[in-house]
């Protein structure tokens, strides 16, 4: 009986403990995204579509789909959530102009290192592109969108993260 009630009790012991765990590490998120709400808030412009977008050490973006309307400013604020150095696991977001294939420009970022996977003679592709970043690390950048409504393929450059990290920058 006493090596029951002592079991009983570690059993018992092992489950409040593991319960209350998992209670701290719910709250610290929530207060760490109302923080975040309250600044996009404080520093939204009507005028401009800001657009925050995350990357992850498992190669993806939270998004795969960004708006804004013809001929608005247009500001993407990405943030690694991950803890990966930027020579390990780099993001960045770069939006091509229509007509690009991704797979070949996926193919030509993945040469260039030295420019951080932009591909020197890109200008002509690019519609916009972030700076490559790693974990823990924020980077935003603004254009203008096009005055045509269309669609528009985005996505990471850094090498091998082109199958997993792309989505539509849709232009209304």
């Amino acid at each position: 009986m006493k090596l029951r009630s002592i079991i009983y009790f570690f059993l018992i012991t092992l489950v409040l403990f593991n319960c209350g765990d998992d209670k701290k590490k719910e709250e610290k998120p929530a207060v760490k995204l109302e923080t975040q709400a309250e600044d996009n808030t404080a520093q939204s412009d009507p005028n401009m579509a800001d657009l925050t977008i995350t990357g992850d050490d498992m190669m993806k973006y939270n998004k795969n789909e960004l708006r804004a309307k013809a001929g608005q400013k247009v500001k993407i604020t990405l943030r690694h959530i991950g803890k990966l150095d930027k020579q390990v696991m780099g993001h960045n977001v770069v939006i091509l102009k229509q007509g690009v294939n991704p797979e070949d420009f996926a193919s030509k970022a993945a040469t260039a290192r030295d420019n951080d996977y932009i591909p020197a003679d890109s200008e002509n592709d690019i519609l916009a592109h972030t700076d490559l970043i790693g974990g823990g690390q924020t980077t935003s950048v603004e254009f203008e969108a096009p005055s045509e409504p269309g669609e528009y393929e985005f996505l990471c450059s850094f090498p091998g993260h082109f199958a997993m990290m792309r989505g539509k920058f849709i232009v209304e």
